[in-house]
């Protein structure tokens, strides 16, 4: 007898019926852009050197933007994701670290802790863990002590650097729960884990929780088609996103927190030595945050970048939970109903996956594959990439070195791909790899048979394919 259909399964018919776009947001924010192909445009292809971890906060990304647990809208035109600051680290914590390629002695390697939790495949229902020491964060010495070894040798990893000793750390969960296709209620809940002995404890631990909301920059390039959008406050804790190519979103910050704004725009001065164009730039709110300086986030409350700082003190144990509402409506009271709503998208979520797991499973076995199948969902990353304007360079910068033209992807000037693609690991490889489209078609089927069928479909459109039945990598490579 076939088991009953489910609020998700009633989901996935409308979204596959073109009734209702429930997939529109969904978690499409690659974890890393940096270091990666498309963003490089240097003669010889080192795009580990080219655009590195530490350019990242300060430099605007040509065709995909990165962030920690985010999500965004299909096109990439909106992105939301968290940044965090535990007042030791150098940086604010807006993405994933790890090693690039030559750093590694076995090659790249993310150095964070983080965790796909649960994911319906409409995404109505979403979470995610990341860990985030009270130490500062060691980047310099995982770099160092994994270039000193061998291939021989062991890695030298997070959890060997003594940061996340006597429990001393952050539990950030994200929460993301869709009321209708356009309307994403998001919920962090932070966790202190550090273990507070019998006689006295330590004192609180200092969090700011940064929920970042910014425009993907396609608006420096040159192209006189593509016009700059734009983010306003409109109240106490609301922000106003308003462009041509996404219906205005409002994003309303419980509690009022302060509201910091900049533009998604790279700072000249600090990358290349040469002056910004703008006053605001990117790394404008970890310049006010991390370095306390001034001027550097924009006091008329409008940018194409924002962040909303919840600066929190949690004593060890303590729990406290933040809630922020991505809507393309205006609310007059966006928090009513709000946990109502997270536990029956919850509710749905466990009546959806109660459908897909064999009866013969155990509990444990159970867990197992709702977290591997989580883990494929929020694996999906949008992938933009025109190799031949890749290749051409933007009317806006400098000529790309010639030697581009014979190099890397030269040979795949046909492809001009904008997707949501299922990536094998949205940290190592945001690339797009045939052969892990196609394996992972069998899993996703499990769940959402619509998505692996034009997901498989990707490999031979025109975008992709050549007109001899060629496509990316099987006959030479399209590294991006």
């Amino acid at each position: 007898m076939p088991a009953p259909l489910t609020a998700e399964h009633h989901r996935l018919a409308e979204h596959a019926g073109r009734d209702t776009d429930w997939k529109l947001w969904g978690p499409y924010l690659s974890e890393r852009a940096w270091g990666t192909v498309r963003e490089d445009y240097s003669a010889t292809g080192e795009a580990w050197t080219y655009f590195p971890h530490d350019h990242a906060r300060s430099r605007a990304h040509r065709w995909s933007e990165d962030g920690l647990l985010g999500i965004c809208d299909r096109r990439q035109n909106l992105c939301f994701a968290i940044a965090l600051w535990n007042e030791r680290d150098p940086i604010l914590k807006e993405r994933l670290f790890g090693l690039a390629g030559p750093e590694g002695n076995h090659g790249e390697d993310v150095k964070e802790y983080y965790y796909y939790l649960d994911s319906t495949p409409t995404h109505s229902y979403m979470q995610a863990l990341y860990k985030y020491p009270q130490a500062e964060f060691p980047y310099r010495r995982l770099v160092e002590e994994n270039r000193r070894r061998d291939r021989f040798a062991p890695e030298f990893e997070l959890m060997d650097t003594g940061v996340f000793d006597e429990d001393r750390y952050f539990d950030v969960f994200a929460e993301y729960a869709k009321a209708a296709p356009d309307d994403v209620l998001i919920r962090l809940t932070l966790v202190n884990r550090r273990r507070s002995p019998s006689g006295g404890g330590p004192a609180p631990a200092r969090l700011h929780v940064l929920p970042h909301l910014w425009f993907r920059n396609t608006w420096s390039w040159g192209h006189a088609w593509l016009t700059k959008p734009e983010l306003h406050a409109e109240g106490p804790g609301v922000v106003v996103a308003n462009s041509k190519h996404l219906k205005s979103q409002w994003l309303y910050c419980d509690g009022a927190p302060e509201l910091l704004f900049t533009e998604n725009e790279s700072n000249a001065e600090r990358l290349w030595g040469v002056p910004n164009k703008l006053p605001h730039v990117k790394d404008g709110i970890h310049d006010a945050i991390v370095n306390g300086a001034q001027g550097r986030v924009n006091a008329e409350m409008r940018g194409t970048k924002v962040a909303a700082h919840y600066p929190l003190d949690l004593a060890p144990g303590e729990t406290r939970v933040l809630r922020l509402r991505l809507t393309a409506r205006t609310l007059p009271h966006p928090f009513q109903s709000f946990e109502e709503v997270l536990d029956l998208r919850m509710k749905e979520a466990d009546d959806f996956f109660s459908t897909v797991m064999p009866a013969r499973l155990s509990e444990d076995e159970r867990a197992v594959m709702r977290q591997a199948l989580a883990g494929l969902m929020w694996s999906k990353q949008y992938y933009g990439y025109d190799v031949d304007a890749w290749l051409d360079g933007d009317p806006a910068n400098p000529p790309p070195p010639p030697e581009r033209k014979h190099g890397r992807n030269s040979e795949w000037m046909h492809v001009h791909t904008s997707d949501i693609l299922s990536m094998p690991d949205k940290w190592e490889y945001p690339w797009f790899a045939a052969w892990d489209l196609a394996f992972h078609c069998v899993p996703i089927a499990l769940i959402d048979p619509d998505f692996a069928k034009r997901h498989s479909s990707s490999c031979c459109a025109s975008g992709t394919c050549t007109l001899t039945g060629r496509f990316p990598p099987t006959s030479g490579r399209l590294a991006t």
